[in-house]
């Protein structure tokens, strides 16, 4: 790409186009000087490709409604060798948020970046590095990362990465993170009225501006509110830190919008409610705070949002993938198109996905679903949600009239319908045309939410554990709730994936606030089981879990399934062997604390697609692709409940790696696990 291709390209996606030039650098001719109060987000770098990134900071004035600033790019961190200057806007509309693509680069090159206003005044200096080239053979590292809830716990992780990373020898350092989404979280808590929950400490984030208050949260109402929050998670010193050091790769997950939220729809204490608005101004706060190169629908060569006029009208009317068809429902939702791929060298192409901006309406929240309640067991029957989840062309498009779960039966009421998408009509097709195209060695699926089955065997458990039979007719699934809910499509996507001999196939999650590691299936048994790649979700950075919930469980038949506690001793996850191993398992160790009668346990059937579960994890996840292999490393930090007092984080739980020889599409992966350092025993 030349200069004038490459400000085009700045210009359709709505930011100042820098062009650098590689053949002179020299020292900078800029009167900078540090002032991190007038820049109170920092400095941050989004989307890299081979030649080029966009660099962001937000330096709000107190006069006028535009201002300019100077970025600066260089080779070194004293800008003695600087390769790129340029004067770029920065706009009261954009809430005095600035970005700037800054192409001519040098592939796989770190580079140095700040900004500086008209007296001087400057932004703290950013580090940040461009993609290899994709003949480069060399290896990519990237850590991925989920759900950092700043109202409830201490973003530790993010220190500790940045420790690791600046004593790791060139050939091991990170060259981006991932972030999948839950990047903010719109439900806040005031620690005037919620002091604590669970162990922790609510943190005080101030007052989201015209806020709703939704049981013990306040949600933003508008523009401003999700400007708020934004604003609050960025303000941490160790999110902030973390930004200044690493390129990020950012794609939303639930909270950047609403919790239950999908398409342009919320959902608060049970009641569905359209909101067009409040869509668009998520949509348009999240382009402002995370640089990237996500499509925005206002036009060319801006350098702010523009956010379309909707209205919050009923959406009454759906097509044949369950999206709404209201005007001001496609107008919201196509406001910011998000879903995209990148790639990195010769090893490595990122295709992420947008898991609820399509997504169909959760049929097993449907009223006619309650009827199917599991009563006092933790999970649902899975055929019953396989059935839901199918609708018309579930067992070949022949679906029952009725669903019968024990003595409970039902009129099907989805027999008439589409099967439940997540991804929608244009985006699946994107991403199977993404997947049977790509040239990398590895083809990596960022899906924000878990793609792994949670399931058990309660049909295991013993006579009169739980008052009730066990109303199913085998597995019983946690529900839906994330990708591994949507058995159909999630089917399809892995069929392509066989069908077209795809190899390298790769899954990375987040949300689950845990750490899997496991197999890409299409099914599990007694249906099958044929794995076509790899899967890995990585722990939260702070928002606790199920592992910690289950902590504050009241007592019930079940609850050694989920923890077992014993007088001076922490609690103990037996959850995870639950889902691993089985209900046996699982009981056999909160009532013996011995993990090798534990394991003999196992039932091999219920969990042939995991190698690793921990429900209670915290921390990051790191991927090594190289031409042979994939390794995974999950880094498991202490539970982050209060800031870390050293410069390394705090301690680690675990490091676990999982590693992966590449595979001949047909032949089966295989994960070789090494614990490296750390306690594990009841996820391995």
């Amino acid at each position: 790409m030349d200069r004038r291709q490459f400000l085009a390209s700045a210009a359709v996606i709505g930011i100042a186009g820098v062009w650098a030039t590689r053949s002179t650098a020299a020292p900078s001719q800029v009167a900078w000087r540090e002032d991190r109060a007038l820049y109170p987000q920092g400095v941050a770098s989004g989307d890299p490709d081979e030649q080029s990134i966009v660099l962001w900071t937000r330096r709000p004035f107190d006069q006028g409604d535009q201002h300019t600033l100077t970025v600066e790019v260089a080779l070194d961190a004293d800008f003695r060798r600087v390769v790129a200057t340029a004067r770029v806007p920065v706009l009261a509309a954009a809430d005095w948020t600035c970005r700037a693509l800054v192409g001519g680069l040098s592939p796989a090159t770190v580079y140095w970046y700040r900004f500086t206003d008209d007296k001087g005044a400057g932004s703290r200096i950013g580090r940040t590095i461009t993609a290899p080239r994709v003949t480069d053979r060399r290896p990519v590292r990237f850590a991925f990362v989920s759900c950092q809830s700043v109202n409830e716990g201490a973003q530790n992780a993010f220190r500790r990465m940045i420790w690791e990373d600046e004593r790791a020898p060139d050939d091991r350092k990170l060259g981006f993170v991932l972030h999948l989404g839950d990047f903010i979280y719109e439900v806040v808590e005031y620690p005037d009225e919620v002091p604590h929950r669970y162990s922790r400490t609510v943190y005080d984030l101030g007052r989201v501006p015209d806020a709703r208050k939704v049981s013990n949260f306040h949600v933003p109402t508008n523009l401003a509110g999700y400007r708020h929050v934004y604003r609050a998670h960025i303000d941490d010193p160790d999110i902030q830190d973390a930004r200044a050091h690493f390129p990020f790769v950012c794609i939303g997950d639930n909270h950047e919008f609403s919790w239950q939220g999908w398409q342009s729809f919320i959902k608060y204490g049970g009641k569905v409610e359209p909101a067009q608005p409040l869509r668009v101004a998520a949509n348009q706060a999240w382009w402002e705070y995370i640089p990237s190169r996500v499509r925005k629908a206002s036009g060319a060569g801006l350098d702010q949002f523009r956010p379309p006029a909707v209205t919050a009208a009923a959406i009454e009317t759906f097509d044949d993938h369950g999206f709404g068809t209201e005007a001001n429902n496609r107008v919201a939702v196509g406001s910011m198109t998000a879903y995209r791929a990148l790639r990195y060298g010769r090893h490595v192409e990122l295709i992420l996905t947008d898991l609820h901006s399509y997504k169909m309406a959760d049929p097993t929240d449907r009223a006619e679903a309650a009827a199917l309640d599991s009563g006092e067991y933790p999970v649902i029957p899975q055929e019953w949600l396989e059935i839901v989840d199918g609708g018309k062309d579930y067992a070949g498009g022949k679906p029952p009239a009725t669903i019968a779960i024990g003595d409970k039966t039902i009129a099907n009421f989805r027999k008439g319908e589409p099967a439940y998408t997540v991804l929608g009509r244009e985006q699946k097709a994107w991403l199977k045309e993404r997947l049977t195209r790509s040239t990398a060695t590895w083809k990596i699926w960022g899906a924000t939410n878990g793609t792994l089955d949670m399931r058990t065997d309660p049909q295991n458990l013993p006579a009169g554990f739980v008052k009730a039979a066990w109303p199913g007719k085998g597995y019983g699934t946690f529900g839906g709730g994330d990708f591994s809910g949507a058995f159909a499509e999630r089917a399809e996507i892995y069929d392509t994936v066989r069908d077209h001999k795809v190899s390298g196939f790769v899954t990375v999650s987040g949300d689950r606030h845990s750490f899997w590691a496991g197999y890409a299936a299409p099914a599990l048994p007694p249906a099958g089981f044929e794995p076509v790649g790899v899967s890995f979700i990585t722990g939260s950075i702070s928002a606790p879990g199920m592992g910690e919930a289950a902590e504050y469980f009241k007592e019930s038949p079940t609850l050694p399934l989920f923890v077992r506690k014993t007088a001076g001793a922490a609690p103990e996850h037996t959850i995870n062997l639950t889902i691993k191993r089985g209900v046996r398992s699982a009981l056999e160790y909160a009532a013996s604390g011995d993990i090798a009668k534990a394991r003999a346990l196992t039932n091999p059937g219920v969990a042939p697609h995991l190698e690793f579960v921990d429900m209670a994890g915290h921390g990051y996840a790191v991927v090594s692709a190289g031409p042979d292999a994939i390794e995974t490393e999950f880094v498991c930090i202490v539970r982050p409940i209060a800031r870390a007092t050293t410069p390394d984080g705090g301690p680690l739980r675990y490091r676990v790696s999982h590693q992966a020889r590449l595979w001949q599409p047909g032949t089966p992966p295989k994960l070789a696990q090494r614990v490296i350092e750390g306690d594990a025993r009841l996820s391995v």
